[in-house]
């Protein structure tokens, strides 16, 4: 079963009919800010969409797991992680649905 979502070019066509760019224009500026929103959060910075909700880099520390298949025990290791928190307004249109 497939999930019901929304792709780059989904969003580009929905923003498009919003406003002056053409979907092709607006795929491009989503790009730009994907990037920027991507560096900044290498970079340790956090991000932050007014009314949509906040990215924080996160570290996730090392861990003992086991492998499924097989059930050998495995290190998985620590890493950093993008962590959303939905601001007020995204919680609150959510449960209006």
């Amino acid at each position: 079963m497939q999930k019901n979502r929304l792709n780059k070019a989904d969003i580009a066509a929905l923003a498009s009919e919003e406003g002056r760019l053409d979907t092709v224009g607006t795929e491009i500026a989503l790009m730009r800010i994907f990037k920027a929103m991507s560096a900044a959060l290498a970079e340790g910075k956090e991000v932050y969409i007014e009314g949509f909700g906040g990215f924080e880099p996160f570290e996730r520390k090392a861990r003992n797991s086991r492998n499924p298949s097989t059930g050998e025990k495995l290190v998985t290791p620590a890493k950093i992680v993008a962590k959303f928190k939905p601001a007020k307004k995204l919680r609150d249109a959510l449960l209006e649905t």
